[in-house]
């Protein structure tokens, strides 16, 4: 009795020290984990064909975490991530379930200009420059965390195109909407959400003037079609402070905001990104 009585305690101590923000989650959402346990190391994940490591929480001893991005494209269904770490010479393995739901985005149409939907061979290499050099950004992750306080948006107006939203240009679907579209006149000031170092800070083909904020550990939050850029690559930029003053430049409609965070090198739904990066400190 004494030692089925130990089995099951040590399960429930098990089960506790692994926690999982979301057992079923939308794709293109974001999905916070954290391990609870004493004198462990590499403790690493694997999801589909992603490897990703955890970090150290600066929030809490004996504690790591990770953020494991679901990308827009994810097939949807039943899936397994593995966690594993090392403890006392011994390499340990947990498994734990997460469904990927099918996220429901809107369709929208968005007419423009043929010269700006299909640009000449001399902007496709710029866009393709663009790109690669962006990707750089996205795909390496700080080892150092810069954020000590919760996420904010960059702006307090209406939302006036939400994320994941089907693209159709022209006629043609062409993408989907990679971030959440602000309300935004020409020059409104534009905040950072939080603390970091400016990654990127340049007038891009599609984005317009932009500005990419690295706040460690794989995350970034981009500000796209600013008339105004404050920062420079390199930059240390204070949550709050304003990075530039919205606008109309790149591919674009209209004056607005256009707000996107990438977590390890995927595009993920902003405004949801906040809310569960929000929770690492209660979580």
């Amino acid at each position: 009795m004494k030692k089925t009585l130990l089995i099951l305690f040590t399960l429930f101590l098990n089960l506790h020290a692994l926690n999982i923000s979301h057992s079923q989650i939308k794709n293109a959402s974001t999905v916070l984990l954290k391990i609870n346990e004493e004198n462990i190391r590499d403790v690493k994940l694997t999801f589909d064909k992603q490897n990703i490591n955890f970090n150290e929480n600066p929030f809490e001893n004996n504690s790591f975490y990770a953020l494991l991005p679901i990308s827009y494209y994810q097939n949807l269904g039943d899936n397994r991530i593995i966690i594993s770490y090392i403890k006392d010479s011994k390499k340990i393995f947990k498994g734990l379930d997460l469904k990927i739901i099918d996220g429901k985005y809107k369709s929208e149409v968005i007419n423009v200009k043929p010269s700006i939907f299909k640009p000449d061979k001399a902007k496709e290499a710029r866009v393709k420059k663009e790109y690669q050099e962006a990707m750089e950004v996205y795909n390496s992750s700080s080892p150092k965390i810069y954020w000590k306080e919760e996420f904010i948006y960059p702006i307090n107006s209406a939302i006036t195109s939400d994320f994941g939203t089907k693209r159709v240009y022209n006629g043609q679907l062409k993408s989907y909407h990679g971030g959440t579209d602000f309300k935004a006149k020409d020059n409104t000031p534009i905040l950072a959400s939080n603390s970091g170092i400016v990654r990127i800070s340049a007038n891009r083909f599609y984005a317009g003037n932009s500005i990419v904020i690295d706040h460690g550990h794989g995350v970034y939050s981009c500000y796209f079609h600013l008339n105004k850029m404050n920062f420079k690559v390199g930059d240390f930029i204070n949550k709050g402070e304003v990075i530039g003053l919205s606008g109309s430049t790149g591919r674009i409609t209209g004056p607005h905001l256009h707000f996107t965070f990438r977590i390890n090198g995927i595009q993920v739904d902003p405004l949801q990104a906040i809310e569960v990066l929000n929770k690492l400190k209660a979580f």
